[in-house]
């Protein structure tokens, strides 16, 4: 069951973050990926709060399968940002800086890199 909750999630942030793209696209055009960082913003906040909720045993958020279909399934599938930021957070709270620091530089660095050779691979390919 949890992983259909998940599933379910995942499909409804996946086309919450298709939405919000197209929207500000059609919006503000392409010079800048409005979308995007929207989006990261706005899972960010929201993973933030009921993560915060979950924790601390609050309201709805007591409940095991909806955290799971909130937290890992619809911020999750909106957007890994919001997971890469809490993450980090609790990483900060914990005292642990140099994992946080470390998370934030090697997850940064290596996604461009990481792309970056996805981009050559897939232009070699091509031709």
């Amino acid at each position: 069951m949890d992983y259909l909750l998940v599933g379910l999630g995942s499909a409804l942030g996946g086309m919450a973050r298709h939405w919000i793209a197209l929207t500000t696209l059609n919006r503000f055009g392409p010079a800048f990926p409005w979308g995007t960082f929207i989006v990261n913003v706005v899972g960010s906040l929201a993973i933030g709060f009921f993560a915060t909720l979950a924790v601390q045993g609050k309201g709805p958020m007591v409940n095991l399968p909806l955290q799971r279909f909130l937290l890992i399934g619809l911020f999750g599938g909106f957007t890994t940002f919001s997971s890469f930021s809490l993450q980090t957070l609790q990483l900060f709270e914990k005292g642990q800086t140099n994992a946080a620091l470390m998370n934030v530089l090697g997850s940064i660095l290596s996604c461009l890199f990481a792309a970056f050779i996805g981009m050559r691979a897939g232009r070699l390919l091509v031709g």
